[in-house]
């Protein structure tokens, strides 16, 4: 006798852990082998693979008639087009690609999407300011680093073998994405998709990327999540030069408040990377208290004046070298510009143009 999806749900939680997570699959996917496994009806976790400090991403394929709908697809690689080749060969049978979902802009959720819409014809679905985002950040590839971009840079405190690097790089985005698809079906906060007979909620966030896409599926209780919601790491929220004074920490907390109160705390929550688990609430609660701990030490480490790459102490464990400098900096600058913004901060440009910050009075 075939059992309800909620039955199903309930009795794979188990018992939470310490964090308040429960990780309900005994079995994970292979990374990039063609496998897949079945989380829900019509529901298929998928893992391709990455070359970076994360070595692999979930994707997800759902069942849609006689096709697939994908969400997110890795970055564009001999590798993952091999992954994506024996997967639609091996679990997803052969089935076409009836459309592809992007969560959002970075490249390993949209690095393939181009790719994949080519293939079989499909169409990219995708929020306007990812879509149009990404296409900014792809046509910088082959220009030179504008000036904007360096001042931005030295005025954090980076030096000039950091600074050639950023130069060396510079236009990186376009080189990890298959081009996009000249034209999108775009996708809002609220939307209803109709995916395999079934509902899906678009719910948007904020600070991570521009305006990140997650689903909702509330009849097989699922969350997908992309990086707006991780259940081992923190999604990185960056300042960048295009926007120097944006307070994206701020868009964060808001979309962190209001995930919370328009899902339950009874789905399973479906990562883009880790694993697949239960515990949305209290994971919220404890990506809210993480950035609030960390202007805690930030402020108190702003006694001195101190430049953004002085302060990668108080929001970061780990030591920062060349790999992941630009990620830290825009996350000290993302929490910098928020103290700014509430008053608790001031910051003065010196004769050599570095940004010194200080906390107020």
């Amino acid at each position: 006798m075939s059992r309800d999806p909620a039955d199903l749900r309930t009795a794979a939680r188990g018992v939470p852990g310490a964090d308040g997570l429960n990780f309900p699959f005994a079995s994970e996917p292979g990374t990039g082998d063609g496998s897949a496994v079945a989380v829900a009806p019509g529901v298929l976790w998928l893992r391709m693979p990455l070359y970076t400090a994360l070595p692999w991403i979930n994707v997800w394929a759902l069942a849609d008639g006689d096709g697939w709908t994908l969400v997110d697809t890795g970055v564009h690689s001999a590798a993952s087009i091999g992954a994506w080749s024996a997967a639609l060969g091996g679990a997803l049978g052969g089935r076409p690609v009836s459309r592809v979902i992007a969560t959002h802009l970075h490249p390993d959720h949209c690095g393939l999407a181009g790719w994949l819409c080519e293939r079989d014809g499909s169409r990219l679905w995708m929020t306007r300011l990812e879509y149009l985002t990404g296409r900014l950040m792809a046509a910088d590839t082959g220009h030179e680093p504008p000036r904007d971009g360096i001042e931005f840079y030295r005025g954090a405190g980076w030096d000039a073998e950091a600074l050639r690097r950023y130069a060396e790089k510079f236009g990186w985005f376009g080189r990890m994405i298959y081009p996009l698809p000249a034209s999108y079906r775009r996708i809002v906060d609220g939307e209803t998709l109709t995916i395999g007979g079934r509902a899906w909620h678009v719910v948007v966030g904020t600070g991570h990327s521009p305006e990140h896409a997650c689903l909702h599926c509330p009849e097989l209780g699922l969350l997908i999540s992309g990086d707006q919601v991780l259940p081992r790491i923190t999604s990185n929220v960056s300042v960048y030069p295009l926007e120097p004074d944006a307070d994206p920490l701020a868009d964060w907390q808001a979309s962190i408040a209001a995930i919370k109160a328009r899902i339950g705390d009874d789905v399973l929550v479906l990562p883009a990377h880790n694993s697949p688990f239960y515990g949305l609430h209290a994971r919220l609660d404890r990506l809210a208290a993480v950035h609030v701990q960390g202007l805690q030490r930030l402020e108190e480490r702003l006694a001195e004046p101190r430049r953004a790459v002085d302060v990668f102490g108080a929001l970061f464990k780990r030591p920062i070298d060349a790999t992941v400098l630009g990620m830290a900096t825009g996350e000290a600058i993302a929490h910098l510009n928020h103290l700014q913004r509430i008053g608790r901060a001031i910051r003065e440009r010196d004769a050599e143009g570095v940004w010194w910050w200080r906390r107020t009075p």
